[in-house]
C-alpha cells in the first residue's frame, strides 16, 4: 500500500469515527434517560419529587406532597429466583383543615416489592405492597394499615419509554373510627427522548377511591433533562398536569409535578 493510499484510508476512518460520535452520544443519553425513568431499572436510586396543587375543586385551598422515594434492587437467590425491586415512598404533605388552616407533616409511608418476571423486551413486574398509617395528622393519612398488589409493564426503545404502574390496596387494620379504605391508582407514562439528554414526558397518576367512587384523572405534559456525573445519572424535570375528569370535592384542578431523580452505579 502506498503512503498516499494509507493516508487516505486513515482520513476516511477518522471521518467515519467523527461522524459516528454524535450518534453514539445521543444513544448513550437516551439510554440514561430510560434508565432514570424506568421503574423496573435494577439499580439503586433516590428521588426527590414534589406535587403542588394550587387549587382544589370546590375550594380555594391548595395541597402539596413532597416525596422522598428510594429504590433498592435485590439479586436473585435460592428462595426467590428472579430479581426484585424494593421501593419505599415517604411523603411530607400539606392539607387544608376545616378551620381554614393547614396541616403539614408526615403522611402514610408506602412500600412495594416488585418481582421482575421479564427483564428483556417488554418488561413485566408484579409484587405485594404495604401502606403504613404513619401520618402525624388526621388530614394527612387514612389511619389504616393497607395491603395490596403493584404491577408494572414497561416497553423501552432508544426513542421512547412507554409503560404503566398499577397499585391496588385495601385496609385490614387501624383506627376503628376511620372508614375502610380501598383504592386503585393507574399511572400510564410516556418518555420521548431527544438529543442532548432532553426528553418530553407524561406521567399523571389516575386515582380511584373504590369505596366512595370518587376519582380524578390528570393528564400531564412536561420536559426533563438527564446528565451523568461519574456513575450517577441525574434527572431533573417539571410536568404540569391538569385533571380532565373528576368526581368528589377536594380533588386537584391542576398540579405541578417536579423533581430530581438520582440513579446510582449504572
Amino acid at each position: 500500500m502506498t503512503t498516499r493510499a494509507h493516508r487516505l484510508r486513515q482520513a476516511a476512518a477518522l471521518a467515519l469515527a467523527l461522524g459516528a460520535a454524535p450518534a453514539l452520544h445521543a444513544q448513550s443519553a437516551a439510554e440514561d434517560a430510560n434508565k432514570s425513568n424506568n421503574p423496573l431499572n435494577p439499580a439503586p436510586s433516590l428521588n426527590l419529587q414534589n406535587y403542588y396543587s394550587p387549587r382544589l375543586y370546590d375550594s380555594n385551598a391548595h395541597s402539596n406532597d413532597f416525596l422522598l422515594r428510594g429504590t433498592l434492587p435485590v439479586l436473585p437467590g435460592e428462595l426467590v429466583g428472579v430479581p426484585q425491586i424494593l421501593r419505599a415512598t415517604v411523603p411530607l404533605s400539606t392539607r387544608p383543615q376545616a378551620d381554614g388552616s393547614y396541616a403539614t407533616g408526615l403522611g402514610d409511608v408506602n412500600i412495594f416489592d416488585i418481582f421482575l418476571l421479564r427483564e428483556h423486551g417488554t418488561q413485566i413486574g408484579v409484587g405485594p405492597l404495604l401502606t403504613m398509617p404513619t401520618a402525624t395528622s388526621r388530614e394527612l393519612g387514612t389511619g389504616k394499615w393497607q395491603a395490596g398488589l403493584a404491577a408494572v409493564v414497561v416497553d423501552p426503545t432508544p426513542a421512547r419509554l412507554l409503560g404503566a404502574l398499577v397499585q391496588w390496596q385495601h385496609s385490614f387494620a387501624g383506627q376503628s373510627d376511620r372508614p375502610t379504605v380501598q383504592s386503585l391508582t393507574f399511572q400510564p407514562f410516556g418518555i420521548f427522548n431527544f438529543p442532548g439528554g432532553w426528553y418530553a414526558r407524561s406521567t399523571g397518576v389516575w386515582t380511584f377511591n373504590l369505596r366512595s367512587n370518587d376519582y380524578y384523572i390528570p393528564l400531564g405534559l412536561g420536559a426533563g433533562k438527564v446528565w451523568k456525573e461519574g456513575k450517577t445519572i441525574f434527572n431533573a424535570f417539571i410536568e404540569p398536569q391538569y385533571s380532565v375528569a373528576h368526581k368528589g370535592a377536594g380533588q386537584p384542578q391542576w398540579t405541578v409535578f417536579a423533581g430530581l431523580n438520582m440513579t446510582f452505579g449504572k
